[in-house]
């Protein structure tokens, strides 16, 4: 990865951060955006050499300003993880809220669509790159209580399968990484959510997500960092339209 052009959305925090300091570790020059802005000012304090900016990958103008700033400064990209998502909200369809749900698709779906349009324009051009994805194993089952984010997440898998078509030819590959369980913040307030829209006791959910894999064990933001590696180094070159599940084989989500 020495010398190699990454770019991140959603790195501020969680998998996305875990993913640029991989990356970093590894040698790639890293550029990655946030909506957050007091993680992007941590960021920036702590990796100075890290181009990091404040934007909203739902907001045009935001990431507009964000990837033309890329592209003047490195002149193209290598690898491009569309990773920003939330977890949106939960409950019964006949009690979320349109707001709430078209929040939730926007972020994962609409921000992937504004970073792969760019990164495809980009790649396109360079005859060569990686465009990769952050799905869900949630993007491969129903999830009861959370059909914004299912819904979302399916769509990404769609996206990603109809991209590796429309690129391949000009020798860009793309693929979605699907998470499982991942330990972490953003999963205990899935956890507390999910257990106060089910009714059931927050111990009962965690241990839902152990069981529902036949290894019964929560990954890591690193288990997901090894895929997106693996994904970008030449040992995947003939790797493409591929949703990768990094999930310890999940065997039911309920």
């Amino acid at each position: 990865m020495e010398g190699q052009r990454v770019l991140i959305t959603g790195g501020g925090s969680g998998i996305g951060q875990r993913l640029a300091e991989r990356f970093a570790e590894a040698g790639a020059r890293i550029a990655l955006c946030d909506a957050d802005p007091a993680a992007i000012a941590r960021l920036e304090a702590a990796h100075p050499e890290m181009i990091a900016a404040h934007a909203d990958v739902t907001d045009e103008a935001q990431m507009g300003r964000f990837l033309d700033q890329v592209e003047a400064q490195w002149g193209g990209v290598d690898v491009v993880c569309a990773n920003a998502g939330t977890g949106g909200p939960a409950g019964r369809i006949e009690d979320l809220d349109y707001d709430a749900w078209q929040a939730c698709i926007g972020v994962n779906l609409h921000g992937a669509f504004l970073t792969c349009r760019w990164a495809a324009t980009l790649m396109r051009q360079q005859g060569a790159g990686l465009i990769l994805l952050t799905s869900s194993t949630s993007g491969l089952h129903g999830v009861p209580y959370r059909a914004p984010y299912v819904a979302a997440k399916w769509g990404l898998v769609g996206l990603t399968k109809t991209l590796a078509m429309e690129l391949g030819p000009a020798g860009v590959r793309v693929n979605a990484i699907a998470p499982g369980a991942v330990e972490g913040e953003r999963m205990e307030r899935v956890v507390a959510m999910e257990a106060k829209a089910s009714g059931r006791p927050e111990a009962e959910v965690r241990e839902i997500y152990a069981k529902g894999s036949s290894l019964r064990t929560w990954v890591s933001a690193d288990d997901l960092a090894d895929m997106a590696l693996f994904l970008a180094s030449p040992s995947a070159s003939k790797v493409s339209g591929q949703v990768m599940a990094v999930d310890g084989h999940t065997e039911s989500m309920v």
